[in-house]
């Protein structure tokens, strides 16, 4: 029998270490898992190396100092270009940064997932992704064309975190929003992966809600479960909720003033949903 992979974020939190490197899904102010963010900000877990199409994750865990070295192709909010809490962690030179292409990010994952040491690609080529990455190299390709491309490494990942709008207990997870946004390519670029999920439900249920073609992440990559309604929040986990802009601007607004910062950074879960139901009603 397949084992039952369900587990609360905090003890999913529990397995990550210092000095890992970590994947964290969505894209911007989509989709992220942010219940699971909250969790390793409750823990010790520091210096990490973050690899993600950063959003409010990058700028929570920049502000309490838990990032060494971020790997990301943008920081927004979407609505708001760029994540404030993050821009002031690099102004104030409390990260390293490594800047890449889009295309070069998911290349990297790709990489990774499949345990090659790098892929070649076109992106980057012409580009300050080249001058801002000295590190990076070229190879020129063996057949007669002999192209020269990009050699993206691998960015394969100690652990991986991703909200999937359902899951059920072995691991499979369901997408029902517009767009993937690479999280199956998370998972699979890393040792471990932990889900969390607008609803835990039974494996049939995948086929009433969405197909097998929205079945985007299996099983055999999967580490842990977490059913987290509302677990994306403040970010939008569409079909089931947008992004929550009086919440965001309140965000974005404790960058100058940090009472909010503080209890998203410092809080517990039940802190978090008071200081949400206080953005509600015009207190926060």
């Amino acid at each position: 029998m397949t084992a039952d992979k369900r587990m609360t974020a905090d003890e999913a939190v529990a397995r990550l270490r210092s000095g890992m490197t970590l994947g964290i899904g969505g894209w911007g102010a989509r989709r992220k898992p942010m219940a699971l963010v909250r969790a390793l900000l409750r823990s010790d877990v520091r210096d990490l190396t973050v690899v993600t199409y950063g959003g409010p994750e990058v700028g929570l865990l920049a502000a309490a100092g838990r990032i060494r070295r971020l790997v990301t192709a943008f920081v927004t909010l979407d609505s708001v270009p760029l994540e404030p809490h993050y821009r002031a962690a690099r102004e104030q030179g409390r990260l390293e940064l490594t800047e890449l292409d889009e295309a070069m990010l998911m290349w990297g994952l790709t990489a990774a997932a499949h345990r090659l040491p790098f892929l070649p690609v076109r992106a980057g080529l012409g580009s300050d992704v080249m001058r801002a990455n000295p590190a990076l190299r070229t190879v020129v390709s063996p057949y007669e064309d002999a192209e020269e491309l990009v050699a993206v490494p691998a960015l394969t990942l100690d652990a991986a975190l991703v909200h999937l709008n359902r899951a059920d207990r072995r691991g499979n997870a369901q997408y029902l929003g517009p767009d993937p946004y690479f999280d199956d390519l998370f998972c699979e670029a890393a040792r471990e992966a932990y889900v969390s999920c607008e609803r835990c439900v039974d494996t049939e249920e995948f086929a009433a809600a969405g197909g097998p073609q929205s079945l985007l992440v299996q099983r055999h990559c999967v580490t842990g479960v977490i059913a987290a309604p509302g677990g994306a929040h403040f970010t939008s986990c569409a079909p089931d909720y947008e992004r929550d802009e009086a919440f965001q601007a309140a965000y974005v607004r404790a960058a100058r003033s940090g009472d909010l910062l503080d209890r998203l950074l410092t809080g517990d879960e039940a802190d978090y949903r008071a200081a949400v139901a206080a953005t509600r009603r015009g207190a926060a």
